[in-house]
């Protein structure tokens, strides 16, 4: 979907562990150029070891929020060939219990894609109020038994401080009184709070319209989002810039009064269950493209 060329200019936003960024190297020439970000410093150092000697390589520790200055640093504005976001977190992350992004193994309760900026889960859990716990839960991790788990947060906090991914799983399958078949009942609240340390939506409405700006006429734009709220967003921005539509609902234009910066690169891909079964974590991937219009 990106269809890179050999010489063509590319930013990956998400370098995670680079396998997207090393697909894109495979098929560009001399003249070629990737440049990476990720907010993650375990991700850049990993950048720096895998592709050291790459020089059609650029990295910067950056959330791609920043990605339109990003390139204008890299004097690239408006000149790039393609944009990848892969949205959510890595597997690395995932599997790391000192990063706190999974109940699987016990570890502190952190969360943050970047662990130098911010307050983690266990810090936001610790001052939050019921009602704001409630409204991430439902808001961000669509959570039916919002309120009832952040009562039992609330009355476990007043024993002790919820500090471990361990405990918090615990605290939120006893306060849960059914389970999703084949689903740890901690699953939403562990996405809620994810969503809400990392500003993770706000980072997507930030990011989306600055990869149009970036891109080159004919450049694309290709998104992998994880979970329908992400995808909700990305579908709505992506439609909305095909239609080019500015006008209020109730106003009859002509349509050469509209002005679309994008064509859509044809329906959602979503995983075959081949690929499914080789990588359980792909099950709720989507993947969404558009082409700039010159």
């Amino acid at each position: 979907m990106l269809a890179v060329h050999p010489d063509g200019l590319y930013v990956d936003a998400t370098f995670g562990r680079g396998g997207h960024t090393g697909a894109i190297l495979e098929r560009l020439g001399p003249e070629g150029r990737v440049f990476a970000l990720d907010r993650d410093p375990a991700a850049i150092a990993h950048a720096r070891e895998a592709f050291a000697g790459e020089s059609r390589l650029s990295v910067v520790q950056a959330a791609f929020s920043r990605l339109a200055e990003c390139t204008r640093e890299w004097g690239v504005f408006g000149r790039i060939d393609g944009v990848l976001l892969d949205l959510g977190v890595s597997s690395p992350q995932l599997d790391d219990p000192d990063r706190g992004f999974s109940f699987l193994r016990d570890g502190p309760l952190d969360m943050r894609m970047d662990p130098t900026q911010g307050e983690s889960a266990a810090h936001w859990l610790a001052r939050a109020s019921v009602d704001e716990i409630v409204r991430v839960l439902r808001q961000y991790g669509e959570e039916r038994f919002a309120r009832r788990i952040a009562r039992a947060i609330d009355a476990a906090r007043r024993e002790a401080p919820i500090e471990t991914t361990a405990r918090l799983a615990e605290v939120v399958a006893a306060a849960v009184p059914s389970r999703e078949p084949g689903r740890h009942p901690a699953t939403r609240t562990f996405q809620a709070l994810r969503i809400q340390v990392n500003g993770e939506l706000q980072e997507l409405a930030a990011a989306l319209p600055q990869a149009l700006e970036v891109l080159a006429p004919r450049g694309r734009l290709v998104v992998i989002s994880f979970h329908s709220l992400e995808d909700r967003l990305v579908k709505r921005f992506l439609q909305q810039e095909a239609r080019g539509d500015r006008f209020p609902p109730d106003l009859a234009v002509p349509a050469s009064a509209l002005s679309p910066t994008v064509r859509l690169l044809g329906k959602a891909v979503r995983p075959s269950t081949r690929e499914v079964a080789e990588n359980p974590r792909a099950r709720s991937a989507v993947l969404r493209g558009a082409e700039r219009l010159p």
